[in-house]
């Protein structure tokens, strides 16, 4: 029996216009209701965007952001924070690459780039949470939470490389999706960070479910005693876990649609809608 239900957000708990759906709140209500489910959000966005979206939801949870680089309590605590070590983010902010990828930078104080990208918005418009215009090389390197690149799969994939031979093992980087590859602190994932909120609330791995869709979701879905993935996930997501059970797609709010065969008919055979 599952006792903390993990979710990523982007292509998993969201439809794809980036909106919570209706039947999905509810059902998430009903976990926390009726089986007293401790409910996380594991996402790549923004502790202070995710904020605003569970208080529009009202509804209680843990907050993993940031790829793993925060855990904040239902309450707000603190729990967990990590960096990027401030010489790879030197490196990688002062750095010249071979890519047409815009450059974004995280730290507690937002969401920070050079250029006008607006296009880039409309993944926020639940929330309003926008970037700030900012000279990226002056900003304080030892106050860098991530780094992340947008744009042509390619062109990110050739990227990887480039910075996977200048960085070495001084950082960690995944895809949070086809068109954005992020630079993590070392060992930070979402993976790690649920292993230190379940230790934290005396649990273990084995006593959660997740869900996701992209390669950051990787190592919390291969960690949990039950990890499942979106039928709209990324390729290489279900190459690299085909023991991993597929649902369906976010746009049928597939995780909603899952939860409740898991809630009311779990002696029967899943089959995705």
């Amino acid at each position: 029996m599952a006792r903390l239900a993990a979710f990523d957000m982007d292509g998993t708990l969201l439809l794809p216009n980036h909106h919570l759906g209706e039947v999905t709140l509810r059902t998430l209500k009903r976990l926390r209701e009726e089986r007293q489910i401790i409910l996380a959000f594991a996402t790549g966005r923004h502790v202070l965007e995710m904020r605003h979206v569970l208080g529009t939801l009202d509804l209680d949870a843990f907050l993993i952001t940031g790829n793993g680089t925060r855990i904040h309590s239902m309450e707000g605590e603190l729990l967990h924070r990590q960096d990027l070590a401030p010489a790879a983010a030197e490196k990688v902010i002062l750095g010249r690459w071979d890519t047409q990828a815009s450059m974004h930078v995280f730290n507690d104080t937002g969401w920070l780039t050079q250029h006008e990208i607006p296009e880039l918005l409309h993944a926020h418009v639940y929330s309003g949470f926008k970037y700030r215009l900012t000279d990226l090389k002056s900003l304080p390197k030892n106050e860098v939470t991530k780094i992340c690149f947008c744009g042509d799969h390619d062109d990110l994939s050739r990227l990887k490389i480039q910075l996977g031979e200048a960085l070495g093992d001084s950082a960690f980087l995944c895809f949070s999706a086809l068109d954005c590859l992020e630079v993590l602190p070392v060992g930070c994932n979402k993976g790690s960070a649920l292993g230190i909120l379940s230790q934290h609330l005396g649990l273990t791995m084995k006593d959660c479910m997740a869900f996701g869709d992209a390669m950051n979701d990787r190592e919390m879905l291969s960690s949990v005693g039950h990890g499942l993935i979106m039928g709209n996930a990324m390729a290489q997501l279900k190459a690299d876990l085909p023991h991993l059970p597929v649902i369906g797609h976010c746009s049928n709010q597939a995780v909603s649609h899952y939860l409740t065969h898991w809630l009311d008919t779990p002696n029967l055979t899943y089959s995705p809608e």
